[in-house]
């Protein structure tokens, strides 16, 4: 069994509520790295929300979760009938 490879967390990864819906908002980067930095969300019922495309910043990360949150709402990260990808 391959060993999972160790990641550091931004610190603006935690939870996230708005509108009484809280999502967890995990942005991360392999650990001692300067690499791209990966997003996650994911909700309550353990839908789980990918970015494709890294991030150069954390930042540059949570500032897409939160045009998203704006562009569509919280809501859109629970999933209906396909797993989303953003």
């Amino acid at each position: 069994m391959a060993k999972k490879p160790k990641v550091e967390h931004s610190e603006l990864s935690g939870e996230f509520t708005e509108d009484g819906v809280t999502v967890l908002v995990d942005i991360f980067r392999p650990a001692g790295t300067n690499g791209d930095w990966r997003m996650e969300v994911v909700t309550p019922e353990e839908d789980l929300v990918e970015w494709e495309e890294p991030f150069a910043t954390d930042r540059e990360a949570f500032d897409e979760f939160l045009a998203t949150i704006a562009r569509d709402g919280i809501r859109s990260f629970f999933e209906e009938t396909d797993p989303s990808v953003h």
